[in-house]
């Protein structure tokens, strides 16, 4: 066998092993992909629970904003927000950050744990 002959052999034993390596790296996305889709597919009943309360405190904020007679603009500077940000809180897009329901309470004048209890 000639020296040629070797490294034509090593080639193309090179190149297989590189093409079975990246269908196997395809095979191995493919079904992590399947299992991730599966596992998502599967917590629906949380992300529907989790979006009901998100939706309950939005209402709860909405509804002490609108009794005490203030914009979401008022609202957003009172508490160095934006007016988008407080927007997304009350249409249960976001939650308010910890400090964030706090100052609301003071806000509302009532403690961050009068707020949350009303959530359902």
């Amino acid at each position: 066998m000639e020296f040629g002959e070797f490294l034509g052999i090593l080639v193309f034993g090179v190149v297989i092993l590189i093409g079975l390596l990246m269908i196997g790296s395809f095979l191995a996305l493919v079904y992590f992909t399947i299992k991730a889709l599966i596992k998502y597919i599967k917590s629906s009943e949380v992300r529907k629970e989790k979006t009901i309360i998100r939706k309950s405190l939005g209402e709860v904020l909405k509804s002490h904003r609108e009794k005490n007679h203030m914009t979401q603009e008022f609202v957003a500077e009172a508490i160095g927000v934006s007016r988008q940000a407080v927007s997304k809180w009350e249409n249960g897009v976001s939650d308010p950050s910890t400090s964030n329901l706090i100052a609301l309470a003071k806000l509302f004048n009532m403690s961050p744990e009068e707020l949350l209890q009303e959530v359902e």
